[in-house]
């Protein structure tokens, strides 16, 4: 295979997205892209930060015709923008509103995609452009523990495939044209894959908004095309059920980003009325499996790929997946294509759909001047279960300074969703002989400081 389609859509009416309520073609999709595509300002790398997941979804398409890389950073952060600049110095910013990043930036304004939509009913072409499978269309950027951001190139082809065989998992090649709604950001790579992608790659349709809270969802899920599709994550759901909202019916659920605790599985089948499935993946890999929680612990993996285990840990490799690639858990094999998880072999941290590690946070903490020593702490779900969303916690050696200048600082360098609640000044950090902080060093210190009652916002 030398080249894959730009979208897989069978004819120009067909619809590729709903916005507000207005049919939007994959006639008008690739008459935007051929415009923004010829609009983009010189620079091989282009951070798509479009909010509006039908603009991210040009933006991704503009860039590969132009043959340009898009940047997809987990944060925005001022830390992270210049770190990114660092990595990509002709990088610029494709907005669907103006940033406050420290790069050039190149906003594409909604009288552009009137008037392509114009072009194209007066020109009635609908000719899908072929990518080179071998072109570079994205890297995603993980924390490196060191600070540094580490970048994964993502290949056209490859990720084709991917997203291929997800919509043959999930049982969306049938014609039916889902509808994807998302709580998730269109760049996370399971936002990406799952609600940009799958949708070009199914000949379905995506929302283009981005619904966080539960009313928010209900009301995207009730004005939705059917059948529709729900892509979401344990945290979403858990707060959607909670809601007491009367939900809306959706034909699918999908989730990602943590592993979903069977007895929310079940509920969540039980109150929509539709299967839940989950999809188990990383930045580095990509999707690469998946499973029907309510019927079982163990994944099943996409046509392909295969799981190779050692004395060094497991690895991935095999259908979209181009090269040997080290995974981050403590896998089981229970047939060649059958896996049990038994949780994370580092020290990575999801919240909310976003992934870090405890590395990179001690990092940036540490780098703070002023701070001595520092460290954060991830509770276990447990021990926050009055909240919807675990909080992480940190402890610094920082004389002179406060919680709240600590906090300041560190929301230049970190996504919000890090920000410890609450932050804990010490005269010292407990470590052992090796200058280690074990973690029930760290549990016996959040313990005994946690604040009681809800967190503080600070």
């Amino acid at each position: 295979m030398t080249s894959c389609p730009l979208i897989s859509h069978g004819s120009g009416h067909d619809v590729l997205a709903w916005s507000n309520g207005q049919v939007i073609t994959a006639a008008q999709f690739l008459a935007d892209a051929r415009q923004l595509a010829a609009a983009l300002p010189a620079g091989g790398h282009v951070l798509n930060a479009s909010a509006d997941r039908y603009r991210f979804a040009v933006g991704l398409a503009a860039a590969l015709l132009a043959d340009k890389v898009s940047l997809l950073p987990p944060t925005l952060t001022a830390e992270m923008v210049r770190q990114v600049r660092t990595f990509a110095p002709d990088v610029f910013c494709l907005a669907d509103q103006a940033q406050g990043l420290d790069m050039p930036q190149f906003v594409w304004t909604g009288s552009m995609q009137k008037s392509a939509s114009a072009s194209s009913q007066r020109t009635g072409v609908f000719d899908i452009p072929q990518i080179p499978a071998a072109q570079v269309a994205a890297i995603v950027f993980t924390s490196g523990s060191t600070g540094s951001p580490v970048a994964h190139r993502k290949r056209w082809g490859a990720l084709v495939r991917s997203v291929r065989a997800e919509a043959e998992r999930l049982g969306l090649l049938d014609g039916r044209r889902h509808t994807i709604v998302a709580t998730v950001a269109p760049q996370h790579m399971y936002g990406f894959e799952s609600s940009v992608l799958l949708a070009l790659h199914s000949g379905g349709a995506m929302e283009t908004s981005h619904p966080f809270y539960p009313a928010d969802v209900c009301a995207a899920l009730a004005a939705s095309s059917r059948p529709c599709a729900l892509v979401t994550t344990p945290v979403h759901l858990k707060a959607l059920l909670a809601s007491g909202l009367e939900l809306p019916v959706p034909d699918l659920v999908l989730s990602a980003t943590a592993p979903m605790p069977q007895q929310l599985a079940h509920a969540v089948e039980s109150r929509m009325h539709a299967p839940l499935l989950e999809i188990y993946g990383s930045t580095e890999t990509g999707q690469i499996a998946s499973r029907r929680t309510t019927q079982g612990a163990q994944w099943s993996l996409f046509p392909g790929v295969e799981l190779r285990v050692d004395a060094g840990g497991t690895s991935a490799l095999g259908g979209h997946v181009e090269q040997p690639t080290p995974l981050a858990d403590q896998i089981e094999l229970v047939t060649p294509g059958t896996f049990l998880l038994h949780g994370r072999t580092a020290d990575l941290v999801n919240i909310a759909g976003k992934r870090s590690s405890l590395g990179y946070l001690d990092y940036q903490l540490n780098a703070v001047p002023g701070v001595i020593d520092g460290a954060f702490f991830m509770p276990d779900e447990e021990d926050a279960a009055d909240e919807s969303v675990t909080r992480l916690m940190a402890f610094a050696v920082a004389p002179g300074l406060s919680p709240s200048t600590l906090l300041a600082a560190l929301r230049e360098r970190i996504d919000a969703l890090f920000l410890p609640r609450p932050i804990v000044l010490l005269d010292s950090l407990p470590r052992n002989s090796n200058g280690k902080l074990p973690r029930e060093t760290l549990q016996a210190l959040a313990q005994k400081h946690r604040p009681k009652g809800k967190p503080n916002a600070q």
